[in-house]
């Protein structure tokens, strides 16, 4: 059991995770109104070299040769560098050239963008790995505080946050739905 940077070989488990974890953000992101539609979008995504969804942004869970949790993760300095390649796609298929996404993560926080663990492995304290080793990523790219949204209602995560010492700092709106902005200094 290790946990390592994602590769873009990882892309068609990671694209699972990342479908079960962002539901409709999913669809949002990929600009697609059905799962089997959304699964190979998130697929190229992770494959990508670039990107907010990309391997190089990632870290996995690999238990007996099995990717069993992901974690995105990147600096919110640099989300719109990392988000271009999405609003490309998804400008192209509204013809909207002036189309924007929701405001997820503070310029000076390390942000965890999506955590999933395969139900599979649930309950065996991946998710608190997959974040402890996000934390510890933050503090060698000279980040002080790490951040992560959870819809108001999944109150199982917002538990497990708080557990690990976050504290909610404001409420914020994605796709419509309103989620803590929940922060830890490290």
């Amino acid at each position: 059991m290790t946990i390592r940077q994602a590769l873009p070989q990882d892309a068609v488990p990671a694209a699972r995770l990342l479908y079960d974890a962002l539901h409709d953000v999913a669809h949002q992101l990929t600009g697609e109104e059905n799962e089997q539609d959304v699964l190979p979008v998130l697929e190229q995504y992770f494959a990508a070299e670039d990107g907010r969804l990309s391997h190089r942004q990632a870290l996995v869970k690999e238990v007996d040769g099995e990717v069993a949790g992901v974690i995105v993760v990147y600096g919110g300095d640099e989300i719109a560098k990392l988000d271009q390649p999405i609003l490309d796609r998804l400008r192209r298929l509204t013809n909207d050239p002036s189309l924007k996404l929701d405001k997820e993560s503070d310029e000076d926080e390390y942000y965890i963008d999506t955590l999933s663990v395969s139900p599979r492995f649930g309950g065996r304290g991946i998710g608190t790995e997959l974040i402890r080793a996000a934390e510890e990523r933050a503090r060698e790219r000279g980040y002080h505080k790490n951040a992560m949204a959870v819809v108001t209602d999944n109150t199982r995560a917002y538990a497990l946050y708080q557990r690990l010492g976050y504290e909610v700092d404001k409420e914020i709106m994605i796709n419509g739905h309103v989620y803590y902005h929940m922060v830890k200094h490290v």
